[in-house]
């Protein structure tokens, strides 16, 4: 076998490996939602598959709820922590704390982590005008050495529907 040859076949099964590492890390292959949400793999999976489409319905119906409720206004106390040095492997949380300034209940649809890292908590209940409601954020710096930047995006049924909120660390 020649050396190109060898070439072109490694770098074929290079590619092949970085797609299936990419579509599973994506959250693509219901394999990667089980993981993603450390569901036991083994085994019959339509009892777990039945709690992830019913879980992700009953998610897609309250966006379309919320998407048709009247507009309002949320407000955060401070849209960035910072957690400052902390040691490889702590579970470290913060609670980001907003009121409805606008005249409307406000509904939080979804937080959306950009990283796996980050575990966001929210109450689905609705915030009446004036009240304050509360987004835990819970991070994993497991194998994350270094500055870390991480954002979370909030949706809600405010003007702006999609807000970004964030933290930094220094994993050591």
């Amino acid at each position: 076998m020649n050396a190109s040859l060898k070439t072109v076949l490694l770098t074929v099964l290079t590619l092949s490996l970085l797609t299936i590492a990419i579509i599973e890390l994506s959250g693509i292959s219901s394999t990667a939602l089980w993981n993603k949400y450390e569901i036991n793999v083994g085994g019959n999976h339509s009892h777990t598959e039945n709690a992830i489409n019913s879980d992700l319905k009953e998610n897609a119906d309250r966006q379309e709820e919320i998407t048709q409720m009247p507009k309002t206004k949320i407000s955060f106390e401070e849209d960035h922590f910072d957690f400052g040095k902390i040691k490889d492997g702590a579970k470290v949380k913060h609670v980001f704390k907003f009121i409805n300034t606008g005249e409307n209940p406000l509904m939080i649809s979804d937080v959306i982590p950009t990283c796996g890292c980050t575990i966001p908590t929210f109450s689905k209940a609705p915030i009446k005008p004036g009240e304050q409601g509360e987004i835990t954020v819970e991070f994993d710096s497991a194998n994350r050495k270094g500055q870390q930047k991480k954002n979370i995006i909030v949706v809600s049924n405010a003007d702006r529907e999609k807000v970004s909120i964030g933290f930094t660390a220094e994993v050591e």
